[in-house]
């Protein structure tokens, strides 16, 4: 008994140690946090002027003396031209989004949107560049959502992936008229996980009970610290498929062409073969696509910064840390699969 009570103690004090040394770390990130807080509003960037800004800066050191002159001199003629018919060129509206866990950039999402409905004409369109791995299913279904109102509205919806739109991303990527893909960019994974661990053992182990009490035959399902039944488990994987079925229905509500037995089955493929089962249009990265549209449109980069409380931004911080370890175990797995 003398040692249980030792041992006890020894946790005790080694939990207050770690519990002490993280509050001084998050104290001294809030007071960070308020010092550099971010102003809320929205951004807009020229991204044909910061093309021909790129470009000039490398001709100004590649060519000769005689030779920029020449160049400039065409360019500022050239623009002079580009101003005058601005007025009559379409007009390109580019989003960046980068999803995490809860899909936290949804704020400034729709923000986005409303703006652009608010100028768009009916010959403009909007690009949208996803990098989303999936996540909280309510979360990315709002942020589905969202992009269906520029579909509404009739206005062309391009998303670019160069990286990854899988699961909850792909659910807001096939909302697109069209979806463009990087070579080895991943997509898919139509399907629906639930995962945590149970401690239930252990806590018996240490002779403690875990006690919940609900009102609602199907309040709660399984649990973490409870001890789980074939019941509980068999509800709540009633209740993964109901969720897959929804995302089913809404995949095909926007590409009825695709075989669902084919690709709704949690798998995700690579572009090439994305395009093969029809999960992509067309084959390019997303500076591909914009260069070519700035030839014949004004593109426009939109973004609107939200000004995020600390304890919601550090939650956000958390979500990235623990995706990170999610692609990183699914890399590893991926890469002990693949050819030395």
């Amino acid at each position: 008994m003398a040692e249980l009570l030792s041992d006890y103690g020894l946790f005790l004090l080694k939990t207050a140690t770690i519990v002490g040394a993280i509050v001084t770390v998050l104290a001294s990130l809030a007071t960070i946090s308020r010092r550099a807080a971010v102003h809320e509003g929205l951004e807009v960037e020229s991204l044909n002027r910061k093309y021909r800004t790129l470009a000039r800066n490398l001709r100004r050191v590649i060519l000769g003396k005689g030779e920029w002159k020449a160049a400039a001199k065409a360019e500022k003629a050239k623009e002079k031209l580009t101003a005058k018919a601005r007025e009559r060129r379409p007009r390109g509206f580019v989003i960046d989004f980068k999803g995490d866990l809860r899909a936290s950039a949804v704020a400034s999402l729709r923000e986005e949107i409303s703006a652009i409905l608010e100028v768009a004409r009916d010959d403009d369109q909007v690009i949208v560049r996803l990098e989303n791995a999936g996540g909280l299913v309510h979360e990315h279904g709002l942020g589905a959502s969202q992009l269906a109102r520029i579909r509404d509205r009739g206005i062309p919806l391009i998303v670019c992936v160069d990286k990854v739109a899988a699961s909850g991303g792909y659910l807001m990527a096939c909302v697109a008229n069209r979806i463009v893909a990087a070579p080895f960019a991943v997509l898919g994974s139509i399907g629906v996980i639930a995962q945590l661990p149970n401690f239930n053992r252990m806590l018996e182990g240490h002779g403690i009970d875990w006690e919940m009490v609900t009102a609602g035959e199907y309040k709660r399902n399984v649990t973490m610290f409870g001890k789980n039944t074939d019941a509980d488990r068999a509800r709540l994987k009633a209740q993964l498929e109901d969720v897959h079925e929804l995302f089913k229905a809404a995949v095909a509500t926007f590409r009825p062409g695709l075989d669902l037995a084919r690709v709704a089955t949690g798998e995700h493929w690579y572009g090439t073969r994305a395009l093969e089962l029809g999960l992509a249009d067309e084959l390019q990265t997303s500076d591909q696509l914009l260069t070519g549209l700035a030839a014949e449109r004004d593109l426009y980069r939109v973004s609107y910064k939200v000004r995020r409380p600390f304890r919601q931004r550090l939650l956000v911080t958390l979500d990235d840390a623990l995706a990170r370890l999610d692609a990183a175990a699914w890399r590893r797995g991926l890469e002990s699969r693949l050819p030395r």
